[in-house]
């Protein structure tokens, strides 16, 4: 333990170590659906093939669903896009036979939005950013 050297990592350490620790999460609660991580990513484009929204999401080795990101350009909010966006990911889940959707999210962000889509508060993390709540929210679907 003496030899032990702490240095900065790249890329690839990144990689290994993600992969390590896949590995052993796997060794403890086995992979139910046949690749380990999806990502299932949507954009909505206007007439001008401008991106106007998109959400990123990924399925990972449980059948459960993070979703990563939600986006609506400024222009677009209040017009029924987010919710398609949710919906869109809703609905694959459910085909992949996944049971549990989460996210995070700040309260300066869509909180109430996914309140109003049926997602729960599991938790919440204060002065992050300083002022400012992080929430951690949860969907299981039937």
């Amino acid at each position: 333990m003496n030899n032990l050297t702490l240095k900065n990592g790249n890329q690839e350490d990144s990689n290994y170590i993600i992969n390590k620790l896949v590995e052993y999460n796997l060794s403890e609660v086995p992979q139910t659906q046949e690749v380990a991580y999806v990502w299932i990513n949507k954009i909505i484009e206007n007439d001008k093939k401008e991106v106007v929204g998109g959400i990123l999401a990924k399925m990972y080795c449980w059948n459960v669903i993070y979703i990563d990101a939600l986006w609506i350009d400024k222009s677009y909010r209040k017009c029924g896009i987010g919710e398609k966006l949710l919906l869109e990911i809703e609905n694959i889940a459910k085909e992949e036979n996944c049971y549990l959707i989460h996210l995070d999210t700040f309260d300066f962000q869509a909180k109430d939005f996914y309140l109003k889509y049926g997602y729960e508060i599991f938790g919440v993390l204060d002065e992050c950013p300083k002022d400012h709540k992080r929430y951690f929210l949860k969907k299981y679907l039937e």
